[in-house]
């Protein structure tokens, strides 16, 4: 039986040991941490349980399609269902908007509160439809990196529509020109932050991660998110995966430009195939120190990060609902002037995403954890101590304004991130949240392809690689993996 060790327990990594175990390989993970999970983890403030790590859970499918694969019944192992509302935006001028997961209900609250024809909003998503279908096969679900992925029918159907994907404007661009409402613009430039870019230089073929959060919903995990790692390590186990945890790996074993295992805590480890699920700049810098690095790949302008607040609050505020975002009606002069000389990629807007997980018994009674989210440009050795303390005090005035109450005093427990914790905690190069960044119209084409064109045998998983950040994503990069491994 052929050997995989994989480098890593995040989502990706362990998405690839259940495929590549189904297959019939013998399968051996190495994690450093003492628990499985990667970004996903959980920890405790008081009586106050958090999950730290993505806070959205969308294409719930891509989960239950490992069970599946394995024989094995999803809804044994985790259950989730799906919101009514995928999420409530408030705006500082007294604007509500609700996002319904029914795209004709949410059609009809656009044009209610912000007077957009019902029309012109559906033909805006439809043009997102299109461009997921026209290129879901060849950017998401294959290597963008070998030959046949290019000698297909999608190919020539995508090129003759090429006039569809617009990617000679951003998506700002594409938002004013379509939507023209200045709230519409600002809430589908949000979207441009799912994968850490800016609106203002993405280009407009990003509308389409808006159809999928559309077209697919927003889900809630029983439990929280972190059930998803938990019930993936579950089966892995039961497969028969060998998971070595608190095991830091120094290198990836090299014989004649073959990946023969690894080596850990001064052990070597062999192995016919070896996955990395390490973000990709420490894969190179760490673990193939010596080799030649693909510089031009790794140098990439790496995505945005993030001021985290994690907050027990002892009071419930009835406004909220599970996920939350507060805009401001002038792009956040006050937030620009705290970030100025720091690259955030030419977007002054702040994005506070409070998500209330009480439905999972996270807090006490009568109480709420918030989960507050402050967009950030990454790691470059800022001074982040004073940085946020400027941003909690404008945070909490700006939801102060919106919610008409004092929220401080209700403050209880507290705990923060910047970008160089999550540069520490999670190995994430710059602490950057998905790797690269999506500011060019080739940054698909420049993300790390999920092999090594030099070192055979050498595969690569997770946020910082083909086809990007996010949990569907580093999913699908397990996926791709698995295929490739034959």
């Amino acid at each position: 039986m052929k050997k995989v060790i994989i480098i890593g327990s995040g989502i990706a990594g362990l998405a690839a040991s259940i495929r590549l175990i189904s297959k019939g390989f013998d399968v051996e993970i190495f994690e450093s941490n003492s628990f499985p999970g990667g970004k996903i983890s959980s920890f405790n403030l008081g009586k106050y349980r958090f999950d730290a790590g993505p806070s959205l859970f969308t294409m719930p499918h891509f989960v239950d399609e490992l069970f599946l694969l394995t024989g094995e019944d999803p809804r044994k192992y985790f259950n989730y269902k799906k919101k009514d509302i995928s999420c409530k935006y408030f705006w500082e001028d007294g604007t509500k908007l609700s996002a319904f997961s029914n795209k004709n209900k949410f059609a009809h609250e656009v044009e209610k509160k912000l007077g957009v024809s019902k029309f012109n909003f559906l033909n805006y998503l439809d043009k997102a439809k299109k461009k997921y279908d026209l290129t879901k096969s060849i950017f998401l679900e294959k290597s963008l990196h070998k030959l046949s992925t290019y000698l297909s029918k999608d190919i020539l159907k995508g090129i003759l529509n090429l006039n569809i994907f617009q990617i000679e404007k951003t998506l700002n661009k594409v938002n004013e020109i379509e939507l023209k409402e200045p709230h519409l613009v600002q809430l589908y430039n949000r979207f441009a932050t799912y994968n850490g870019s800016s609106p203002y230089q993405t280009p407009g073929m990003m509308t389409l991660i808006q159809h999928l959060e559309q077209e697919y919903g927003t889900f809630v995990v029983e439990k929280g998110i972190i059930e998803i790692v938990n019930s993936l390590y579950k089966l892995a186990k039961k497969k028969g995966v060998v998971f070595n945890f608190n095991k830091n790996v120094s290198k990836i074993l090299v014989k004649e430009n073959k990946a023969i295992g690894v080596e850990a805590d001064n052990q070597k480890f062999y192995s016919q195939y070896v996955i990395s699920n390490m973000d990709i700049v420490p894969t190179y810098n760490k673990l193939l120190n010596g080799y030649k690095k693909p510089n031009i790949i790794l140098n990439q302008e790496k995505s945005s990060s993030a001021i985290i607040f994690y907050w027990g609050i002892k009071k419930k505020f009835k406004k909220l609902d599970l996920h939350n975002i507060f805009f401001s009606n002038n792009y956040e002069k006050e937030f620009e002037s705290i970030f100025k000389n720091m690259s955030i990629h030419n977007d002054p807007t702040v994005y506070i995403n409070i998500t209330s997980k009480d439905i999972s018994c996270d807090a006490p009674k009568n109480c709420e954890n918030w989960f507050v989210m402050i967009n950030s440009p990454n790691n470059q050795n800022q001074n982040w101590e004073t940085v946020v303390q400027k941003v909690r005090k404008n945070v909490i005035k700006k939801i102060n304004k919106i919610l008409k109450s004092d929220i401080e005093p209700f403050i209880e427990k507290e705990k923060i991130y910047n970008p160089k914790d999550l540069e520490l905690n999670t190995q994430s190069y710059l602490g950057s949240l998905y790797g690269a960044s999506s500011n060019s119209k080739i940054s698909a084409f420049l993300r790390h392809p999920n092999f090594s064109n030099k070192i055979l045998n050498l595969y690569f998983c997770g946020g910082s690689v083909h086809p990007g950040g996010g949990i569907p994503l580093c999913l699908l990069s397990a996926k791709i993996v698995s295929n490739l491994i034959k």
